[in-house]
């Protein structure tokens, strides 16, 4: 099968400037997210969607390809899917599936997107999202607070916990199309979509500070593992 792998990867990122190629453990961010998608050996071409020049040399030097620079869908509104789907058509190459890979993912592993793309093959799903448990925190027990507590799920809050379906998180870190469901529905959220769960500690997406922080406890834990 012939497959493309888009890591989208804007140079404005607001909460953590410079994000993408901000160093963790000795290595910028998007390195993680480039070094998982060659060694799963999956994708006959790996491409960077970038408006950034610092971004695109760095993401060369760590294999990828920039066939071009992005010039739009740069901002804080554009939604994510709409860069892979422009990096679908400006490539236009037949694909047999497209994987976007978002850099504040670093820590997805080859194996991870090794075992998505069989999962997603064997499905008749014309998308999936790589998914994550909540943890510590129940969800079903989640309340909104204005003047008063309002539970979003009344019911689960007189249901023992062990008791309540597990519920799924999305996470950015892998996810797969069919090109023409993504060129149709111009989402990944397509009517027919699965989910490839993830653990937790696979799944971080980084947003701000304290995602940060938190990935790098979880690196302090994985070389206290070797």
């Amino acid at each position: 099968m012939k497959t493309l792998a888009v890591i989208p990867a804007r140079g404005g990122s607001k909460r953590l400037p410079r994000k993408n190629i901000r160093d963790l453990g000795g290595l910028p961010l998007i390195a993680y997210t480039l070094r998982a998608a060659l060694e799963s050996e999956l994708f006959s071409r790996l491409v960077v969607s970038t408006d950034d020049i610092e971004i695109a040399d760095i993401a060369k030097s760590f294999g990828a390809e920039i066939p071009f620079m992005r010039d739009s869908l740069a901002d804080d509104h554009s939604p994510v899917s709409l860069v892979t789907l422009d990096a679908l058509k400006r490539l236009n190459e037949p694909f047999d599936a497209v994987a976007q890979l978002m850099p504040n993912c670093p820590f997805r592993t080859a194996e991870d997107v090794k075992g998505s793309f069989e999962q997603f093959k064997k499905s008749d799903a014309d998308t999936q999202l790589s998914v994550t448990r909540y943890g510590w925190l129940n969800p079903w027990w989640a309340m909104k607070l204005k003047d008063r507590l309002e539970p979003l799920f009344p019911e689960a809050l007189k249901t023992r916990s062990q008791d309540l379906d597990p519920l799924f998180c999305p996470t950015g870190a892998i996810w797969w199309a069919k090109p023409e469901a993504l060129k149709t529905h111009k989402t990944f959220y397509a009517p027919n979509y699965g989910g490839f769960e993830l653990s937790w500690d696979h799944a971080l997406d980084i947003d701000d500070a304290d995602d940060w922080k938190m990935a790098e406890a979880l690196l302090i834990l994985r070389e206290q593992k070797k």
